[in-house]
């Protein structure tokens, strides 16, 4: 029911609701998706934001439309993060309207935000993957050391993405047949891949430092969540913070990137070819990355097109 100020008026259990219990509300609601452990955790991340802002404004028929324009004036988050932030309320609050906790579904007919294919942020170039490399040989040989190796030769050399990596399995790494099977974003199914030689000398040497024969192929190694598996955060936080030390502003996904950017290239724009490797669903994205490359290589013929032309 919705009363004359546009406010929802619950019909039963309308505590549940209150400022004091939404929160738990949305712990059990996400407790309960048939999701990964890893996107149960984003989304109960996530959800914070969108929780806030009912126990500041109330909820109503409304309260999601009204959610999307104080996103807009979020200037400190890019558009996709804006859209994680409206994917989140949205399952939210469609399980609250399914299980008549309210009673009805308040998302109908919202759009998200137009988001561009085009990549915003370039990927690591050949020099900064070279400065990568010399500074990881420089480091001393210690267990820790042994698993950033292992994790950046995933990124770099399998174009791995960090889900994952995240959700590798020790006996999901054959170093005899040089293969692995991955779990691709968004997949059930998991998908055989082969290493490169160079994966395999850093994941022996990472099995064989840190004592690993089974489990999760990566772990914290924290006293607080030792032994746990590492969570996507804990990747990225690893790769920026290396990154940093070395200048270099770039993120994670700036791996993946780097490894298709560099296949499109070797294989001379054979992208059927490329998607072998690179295991996208589609060609769609690899046009894009297969643009870009083109757009880079005539930039010198566009500038002497006026040459001599200044002011």
């Amino acid at each position: 029911m919705i009363n004359t100020n546009n406010r929802l008026i619950i019909p039963a259990q309308p505590q549940i609701l209150s400022a004091d219990g939404i929160q738990d509300r949305a712990k059990r609601v996400f407790d309960l998706l048939d999701i990964s452990e890893n996107t149960r955790q984003d989304y109960k991340y996530r959800i914070g934001l969108f929780l806030e802002f009912v126990r500041k404004n109330g909820i109503g028929i409304n309260s999601y439309l009204e959610f999307k324009r104080y996103l807009v004036n979020r200037t400190d988050l890019s558009v996709s993060t804006k859209n994680k932030y409206l994917a989140t309320a949205k399952i939210f609050l469609k399980e609250l309207s399914r299980q008549g906790v309210i009673p009805s579904d308040i998302t109908q007919n919202i759009k998200v935000f137009s988001q561009d294919k085009k990549h915003k942020r370039d990927g690591l170039n050949q020099e900064e993957i070279n400065k990568l490399v010399e500074q990881l040989k420089q480091l001393p040989v210690t267990p820790q050391n042994a698993r950033l190796k292992a994790i950046f030769s995933l990124l770099a050399l399998q174009g791995l993405r960090q889900i994952e990596i995240v959700r590798l399995e020790v006996k999901e790494i054959d170093l005899v047949s040089k293969t692995a099977f991955v779990q691709g974003k968004g997949r059930d199914d998991k998908e055989l891949i082969d290493l490169h030689p160079e994966t395999i000398k850093a994941l022996r040497d990472y099995l064989k430092a840190n004592k690993k024969s089974s489990g999760p192929l990566f772990t914290c190694q924290s006293n607080n969540h030792l032994n746990q598996r590492l969570t996507t955060r804990a990747i990225r936080q690893i790769v920026t913070r290396t990154l940093r030390k070395l200048g270099i502003d770039k993120s994670t996904h700036g791996f993946r990137h780097y490894f298709t950017t560099t296949l499109i290239r070797t294989y001379k724009g054979d992208l059927l070819e490329v998607a072998q490797y690179t295991r996208h669903k589609g060609l769609e994205m690899l046009q894009v990355y297969n643009d870009s490359i083109k757009k880079q290589a005539d930039l010198p013929r566009y500038y002497s097109a006026f040459k001599g032309v200044g002011f």
